[in-house]
């Protein structure tokens, strides 16, 4: 459905570097994990209606769009909006510089109230925690505050890697920079995070990311 409907279909409205991923660990197995990016908060709200005016779409999507009850598509999908960070304001595509060996992680850092929240988020924007990762080899394909969707308050973010021992390798750098020593003691930002979720994913074949 993705790669032969709705991916063709969504370039053609002008919203590229989709990602379409499953799950290699973590909860929600099977399952897939979809990142649609938008310009607007009017094209996230108007795509799927301006998607079923579109001959190309409708035919390509049949089978998709008329699923029966006895056989749907799938069991059910959820949706979040997030907000793009000011310090990745779009998302960033590795396909190229790693090809076809690339995995990702998928991070969801909870908050237990929403002015801790914003301060993980200054950290990373502000703080500087944003360019510690690039610097480590943690290489970021989006950082997102969560406007609407569950868990909230939270913030969620996506790594992409080579493979689990660059990311093992990557992280362990991370952890051992004197930079993120210094912030990560700073008071401002103590008992910013209350849970976090963690996922590593791989790209489908269609995945534009």
């Amino acid at each position: 459905y993705f790669e032969t409907a709705a991916i063709p279909a969504l370039n053609r409205l002008g919203i590229t570097n989709i990602g379409v991923f499953s799950v290699m660990y973590g909860p929600n197995d099977p399952s897939l994990y979809v990142l649609i990016p938008h310009d607007s908060a009017d094209s996230a709200m108007s795509y799927q209606e301006k998607l079923l005016v579109d001959g190309e779409y409708t035919k390509a999507a049949k089978s998709y769009l008329e699923s029966s009850i006895t056989t749907p598509a799938f069991k059910h999908f959820d949706r979040g909006l997030m907000r793009a960070f000011t310090g990745i304001p779009r998302v960033e595509s590795p396909k190229e510089a790693l090809g076809n060996r690339r995995i990702f992680e998928l991070r969801i850092y909870q908050s237990h109230n929403y002015l801790k929240g914003q301060k993980k988020i200054h950290m990373f924007n502000e703080g500087g925690e944003l360019q510690i990762f690039r610097d480590t080899g943690l290489r970021p394909v989006f950082f997102g505050e969560t406007l609407f969707g569950p868990l909230m308050p939270n913030l969620t973010y996506m790594l992409a890697f080579e493979d689990m021992a660059d990311r093992d390798r990557n992280w362990d750098r991370f952890r051992g920079d004197e930079r993120w020593d210094t912030l990560r003691k700073l008071a401002e930002y103590k008992d910013t995070v209350s849970n976090i979720t963690d996922l590593s994913l791989r790209p489908a074949r269609c995945s534009q990311i």
